[in-house]
């Protein structure tokens, strides 16, 4: 569920498939909670062609390092291409990524909308944005925003002590309105859920939201910006030969944009997410507000570009095969760390992540020796996955 998933019938038998799913989640909603994913497309050159790490980074201005790390889970190299300042280096300062916040009312024609209201607040609000006093285990890792916490603590061995921090400079733009017409998306209220739900087919989204949506939004990001879409209670569906897919939470994407939004040649990488503030109580209690955003965060962060290798992984988390990328939170996903309560009084949900040592192998350069932020991991992954 990691991937894009390209579609292979046509938009009508996929909007049927979508309708038939969510009705038939209607009927069984008192039984059973909704599974919740995430997603994530590999960077792609204009011409749609997967790049890799080192060329993405050199295409992008966003604040980006390179590393290259031997394996101790199977002996092989790799290098992938991180955000901030490199943690294995010196002299650490702070980078800061501008990040636009792009609330989304998305109308969908069938029953229902999903309006951001006051949860735009509520994310801007959130420990994503606004700093914490935040404690792995015994050591204090900083008073400071979730993933920057993750992120030392990821390093803690070279950067704990110092002043490396990687921090978003949150900011909510206006609202947009997207109009889904006619049945290219649903929305309805489960048995027992606190608000509806939409639900929205993948490609739809792409096609008719995220892309319009970033040259709309043209004058507001380019490449060095990290810019979120956040919508309310909405998600995706992908469709495949063996039927509907239910539900993407969050994604987090990097595409090669046109010369016409992009005209610098050396900088057309553009970064992006979409997250949702979740709270139609359709999935379990630890699917909750911003357990997504702190997943896609943590992910955009030591995965911007969607293509960092790793040893295969998997059999955890979301992930029911083998993996073979740098997603801190697809092996934790529905794990989070103890409740955390903002300055506004809001208890917010963060999901743990798994750190940069459970990927590539022991012994851990992280925090307290982890191999994730909450200790979940006891040790790396282990051998490489074979067991598809």
């Amino acid at each position: 569920m990691k991937s894009a998933v390209t579609l292979s019938r046509t938009i009508a038998v996929v909007l049927f498939s979508l309708a038939v799913l969510l009705f038939a989640s209607l009927a069984s909603a008192q039984q059973s909670q909704l599974q919740a994913y995430t997603a994530v497309s590999p960077a792609t050159d204009a011409g749609g062609k997967p790049i890799g790490p080192a060329q993405a980074a050199a295409n992008s201005n966003l604040a980006t390092f390179n590393y290259t790390v031997v394996s101790s889970r199977d002996g092989n190299t790799y290098a992938g291409s991180m955000v901030g300042q490199d943690p294995f280096g010196s002299n650490f300062t702070t980078t800061t990524v501008d990040t636009p916040i792009i609330p989304v009312i998305l109308i969908t024609n069938t029953i229902a909308v999903a309006s951001p209201n006051g949860k735009i607040t509520l994310m801007a609000q959130s420990p994503i944005f606004q700093p914490n006093a935040f404690t792995f285990g015994p050591t204090a890792v900083g008073d400071t925003q979730y993933v920057d916490a993750f992120q030392r603590g990821n390093f803690w061995q070279s950067v704990g002590g110092t002043g490396y921090h990687t921090l978003l400079n949150g900011h909510v733009l206006p609202a947009v309105t997207v109009n889904l017409p006619g049945k290219q998306g649903l929305a309805a209220t489960f048995g027992g859920t606190c608000a509806p739900l939409a639900i929205v087919d993948f490609n739809v989204m792409i096609q008719q939201v995220f892309n319009k949506l970033l040259v709309s939004e043209g004058a507001n990001i380019d490449s060095s910006k990290f810019p979120i879409f956040l919508f309310y209670n909405t998600v995706m569906a992908t469709n495949s030969s063996g039927g509907s897919n239910c539900c993407i939470l969050g994604f987090h994407n990097a595409v090669t944009q046109p010369a016409a939004v992009a005209p610098d040649k050396a900088a057309r990488v553009q970064t992006y997410a979409f997250i949702d503030f979740e709270a139609s109580g359709a999935f379990i209690p630890s699917i909750h507000d911003t357990s997504i955003a702190a997943h896609e965060v943590g992910e955009w962060m030591d995965d911007p570009f969607g293509n960092n290798p790793t040893p295969a992984w998997g059999h955890t988390g979301q992930v029911g095969a083998c993996q073979g990328n740098l997603e801190v939170g697809d092996p934790l996903t529905a794990t989070n760390i103890p409740p955390v309560t903002g300055a506004n009084g809001f208890t917010y949900h963060l999901q743990e992540m798994a750190f940069f040592s459970w990927f590539y192998g022991a012994p851990s350069i992280a925090v307290n020796g982890w191999f994730s932020n909450n200790n979940t991991f006891k040790s790396d992954a282990g051998p490489a996955c074979t067991k598809h």
